[in-house]
């Protein structure tokens, strides 16, 4: 009997074992194909104290410890691992400054928001820029380089976005922010790619999503009444949506789908950071 459950099993083990060594060598490709640089956003409004650094007892949530290194160092190294040639950090904090590698660039963050960052990012890192944040704690290189193989070469812009079964399987007790669309709810990833200077105006209308990041709705109204109808009916699709955003901001734009739902994690109050410490396996 255990002989063929043995027998019965090992097709499905071989077919496995068979994609992940494509998805490897997909991924591969796609980072030698795309050479690009990153950035980092690391800023801080002024006055406010962020909750999950205070819970860490840290002046900034970059500098909280996860695993041994900071969530700065972390993010550093899954960017540089995937292939950036050039990294920058948005920031305004002097202690992330002084805690930058000398190979990384410190760019002073904007008051205005981060949409306004990652035009000054742009400006002096260049292109295509990959844009992540600093409290992506549990960024993985094979995550960036995935995103970039699936980006379509059409795209001024891309981000990545994880469907909500997938983040629920990695994650059952994440509560996160899902948009709902006809082929699913999702969440974003924290993840971006400005591909060239066509996608600039695109930061116009990034000020606004961030705006109302929160109110998926409003987002959703910025669509137009039409396919705002559509949206609440559930008969939009997300790439419909995301496309008829980048002609609203005058790009090309495109959807690219996580595959590990752990993607859609980041650590934006002391309820994830205790999520990310527990996936890691540390004791809290």
């Amino acid at each position: 009997m255990g002989a063929g459950r043995e027998h019965a099993h090992a097709p499905h083990r071989r077919g496995d074992r068979l994609r992940d060594l494509q998805d490897l060598s997909r991924l591969r490709e796609g980072a030698v194909t795309l050479p690009f640089k990153a950035l980092v956003l690391a800023g801080s409004r002024p006055g406010e104290v962020d909750s999950a650094a205070a819970y860490a007892g840290v002046s900034h949530k970059g500098l909280i410890t996860l695993e041994g290194r900071t969530l700065l160092d972390r993010v550093l190294g899954a960017v540089q691992a995937a292939g950036a040639d050039a990294i920058g950090v948005s920031t305004s904090d002097a202690t992330i400054v002084e805690a930058l590698p000398e190979s990384v660039r410190a760019i002073a963050a904007s008051t205005e928001g981060p949409s306004q960052s990652v035009r000054e990012g742009a400006e002096t890192l260049g292109f295509p820029l990959l844009i992540t944040t600093v409290d992506h704690a549990l960024l993985k290189p094979e995550w960036i380089t995935q995103f970039l193989a699936d980006a379509p070469a059409s795209a001024d812009v891309a981000l990545m976005l994880a469907p909500e079964d997938r983040v629920r399987a990695a994650a059952p007790d994440t509560q996160r922010t899902y948009l709902k669309f006809r082929d699913g709810r999702f969440s974003g990833c924290n993840l971006f790619l400005f591909r060239s200077e066509a996608a600039l105006p695109a930061i116009a209308l990034w000020r606004r999503v961030e705006q109302n990041r929160k109110q998926p709705w409003k987002i959703a109204a910025m669509l137009g009444p039409g396919l705002l109808v559509r949206y609440l009916l559930g008969l939009l699709t997300l790439d419909e949506a995301i496309a008829r955003l980048g002609a609203l901001a005058r790009v090309k734009a495109a959807a690219v789908r996580a595959q590990d739902g752990l993607a859609a994690i980041d650590v934006d109050k002391p309820a994830d950071l205790d999520l990310v410490r527990r996936i890691v396996g540390e004791t809290l």
